[in-house]
């Protein structure tokens, strides 16, 4: 019940925070501190997004394809990845410093190279996603099993346990929290990678249609194409939230 309260109570102060910015900018655009071209209130970024809502939705959906696909090879690259570097050391030696590497070069710097490479389709947008959503799941499974229970280790091996029963009942359990942990990061970045990339080229998606309106100076559905993307994100974790509670049950139980 305290618990329920007190995330009860955390939202009403995050709403109430968010309130206040959407009120303060109101207040700002009605009283033209800043000009209505450069900053369209929260009214008209409504209107725009009622009025664009079916372009939006159909840019949409090529976006969360590409995410999607992204996210699911991300992850399964980070999952292989973390594993094998867990089981052999010399690859853990030799592959975290690269990995470590692979975030320190800016995505913008990376897509015009892929698009040039692959085209203007889906595959140089996958690519993308999968470089900047597989380091937060191969990091966080590192962690988790390198934190898992020595004593709970060595009580297994005494009993005849080989490396794979250690993984299945110790190491992978261990390192769920951590993993979801990560799986929430990874989401959020693909829908933002997924953007990224197609600003840079593509012929749909959300990041297509921020361009044009760019251009246009539309800046009203500029902010309702990044309220859009803020929205999707938030789901997407929200369902890793979701899908955490069903797989690890004992959570609840504390």
């Amino acid at each position: 019940m305290r618990k329920k309260l007190q995330s009860t109570t955390s939202k009403l102060w995050a709403a109430a925070a968010l309130a206040v910015i959407l009120i303060i900018w109101q207040f700002v655009s009605m009283a033209g501190l800043v000009p209505g071209y450069m900053l369209p209130s929260p009214i008209q970024v409504v209107k725009a997004f009622i009025s664009e809502f079916p372009l939006l939705m159909e840019n949409s959906r090529v976006t969360l394809l590409e995410a999607a696909a992204g996210l699911f090879c991300g992850v399964a690259f980070g999952f292989v990845m973390a594993v094998l570097m867990d089981r052999y050391d010399k690859l853990y030696k030799a592959f975290y410093p690269l990995i470590v590497i692979t975030q320190t070069v800016p995505t913008v710097a990376i897509a015009p190279l892929l698009v040039l490479w692959f085209g203007y389709e889906m595959m140089p947008k996958v690519i993308l996603i999968v470089i900047v959503t597989f380091f937060p799941i191969t990091i966080g499974l590192l962690e988790g099993f390198s934190s898992a229970d020595k004593d709970m280790m060595n009580l297994l091996r005494s009993m005849g346990a080989g490396r794979l029963q250690i993984f299945r009942y110790i190491k992978m359990p261990g390192a769920m929290s951590r993993f979801f942990a990560s799986l929430r990061i990874s989401a959020s970045y693909s829908v933002v990678g997924a953007v990224i990339s197609e600003w840079l080229g593509g012929f749909s998606g959300l990041g297509v249609y921020m361009t044009r309106v760019k251009k246009a100076f539309a800046f009203d559905k500029m902010f309702a194409v990044i309220f859009l993307i803020s929205i999707i994100s938030l789901i997407l974790m929200k369902l890793v939230d979701i899908l955490q509670k069903k797989s690890m049950p004992w959570e609840r139980a504390k």
